[in-house]
């Protein structure tokens, strides 16, 4: 469950991991497990050491897991 405290989750733009973790809380290491599984989304690159999440990605991942919980 996302923290109430943090920031909504914005409609476009992107999201470092950090931010990302905060709002779909598991391990960096089950993250990147599930980016290779194909559970989580890819990243896109923003430059050669930068990569975030598009913030559609995220929130539909979100929403799949809120359909998921409510099934």
């Amino acid at each position: 469950m996302p923290d109430p405290s943090s920031p909504p989750l914005p409609s476009t733009g992107f999201l470092r991991l950090p931010a990302v973790l905060r709002l779909i809380p598991v391990a960096r290491s089950t993250w990147y497990a599930g980016m290779e599984s194909g559970r989580y989304p890819k990243p896109v690159k923003l430059g050669p050491r930068m990569a975030a999440w598009r913030a559609e990605d995220i929130a539909a991942l979100i929403a799949g897991i809120a359909a998921q919980l409510g099934s």
